[in-house]
């Protein structure tokens, strides 16, 4: 990992979704009109906002996060957590007529999932909200998004931080059709494969594909020699394209509990990194690390790692952090 001196502390703003995780164990999903006894439950906290926050606190940064919750229990709970893992939660708000967003999750024994999520208040985010923290966007030294909001809002706040020479990290999940306007005010896409077939047009069957595709993208965001692609590839790592590289990142094995968080671990750490000043690619090693210590705890929010955790040799001798 490059050792070039740190940001101080690394400021990064989040724009996303905060939800309340039921989740699932059992060994297998249930087929149509099925019916299965499971092996445990638990409520968690969640959203890949909430999640991705979470991870960008717990690895150093200083973290505002910009969401919506319901003035119910659920949204009780979400507040308590923004506070408890330090981050700033004055701009998200709490509104009456709408629940907090929640998600349901199935997890098989092998580490796999599905996941329903249902919204709720995470789609009434306005424009007027992201206004409200426009400094906070203004003074970041990154804005960290994902499509579990408003289209609109993101786009909004990725406007605001062009017009401030703040960094613009989008992470397009759930997979959805994106407008050029959104796209060329991003700096650091960071797609699924899906998300890349659906954003490229193009199916990865190869790391050509997944080359190809990147490249697409890569034409649809900020003309600057900075703006890259980090496509991640599941068990396969990660392929990162700029202006003067394309290269293969491999993943880390490690033996898996549960992948729900893996990629917001990923985009919070990717995020965390790049806002104290590591290059690229020194952040998509720690940022594969991070994902590859998230897999082995249960749980969206309760696998975020810490720092600690992410540079002990059991990560760090997987990736070329040391």
């Amino acid at each position: 990992m490059n050792q070039a001196t740190p940001l101080a502390s690394p400021k990064v703003t989040v724009v996303g979704s905060l939800n309340v995780d039921l989740v699932c164990r059992a060994r297998r999903r249930p087929d149509t009109g099925e019916t299965l006894i499971g092996d445990a439950f638990d409520i968690f906290t969640g959203g890949k906002g909430f999640n991705q926050a979470t991870a960008a606190a717990r690895l150093g940064a200083e973290v505002t996060l910009i969401g919506s919750v319901g003035a119910d229990l659920f949204g009780d709970m979400l507040l308590a957590a923004t506070e408890n893992e330090r981050i700033n939660n004055r701009f998200v708000t709490k509104r009456g007529e709408v629940g907090t967003g929640v998600a349901t999750i199935v997890i098989e024994p092998d580490g796999d999932n599905s996941i329903i999520v249902v919204p709720r208040a995470n789609m009434a985010l306005t424009r007027a909200d992201i206004d409200a923290a426009a400094d906070e966007i203004a003074n970041a030294n990154v804005l960290l998004l994902q499509l579990e909001t408003p289209v609109a809002a993101s786009a909004h706040a990725a406007a605001i931080a062009k017009a401030h020479g703040t960094t613009v990290i989008l992470n397009p999940a759930p997979a959805q059709p994106l407008p050029d306007s959104l796209l060329a005010s991003v700096d650091i896409l960071i797609p699924n494969e899906s998300e890349t077939e659906l954003l490229s047009g193009i199916k990865i069957d190869n790391h050509e594909d997944a080359r190809r595709a990147a490249e697409v993208l890569r034409g649809r965001m900020v003309a600057a020699p900075s703006t890259a692609v980090v496509l991640t590839l599941g068990v396969q790592g990660a392929l990162m394209l700029t202006a003067t590289e394309s290269a293969h990142v491999p993943a880390l094995t490690v033996d898996a509990v549960d992948t729900t968080g893996a990629g917001d671990a990923f985009c919070g750490a990717l995020a965390t990194t790049l806002a104290s000043g590591e290059t690229l690619r020194g952040a998509v090693a720690f940022a594969n690390a991070a994902g590859a210590a998230a897999v082995t705890v249960v749980g969206a929010t309760p696998s975020m790692p810490t720092r600690e955790k992410v540079m002990t040799r059991d990560f760090c001798e997987l990736s070329d952090l040391l």
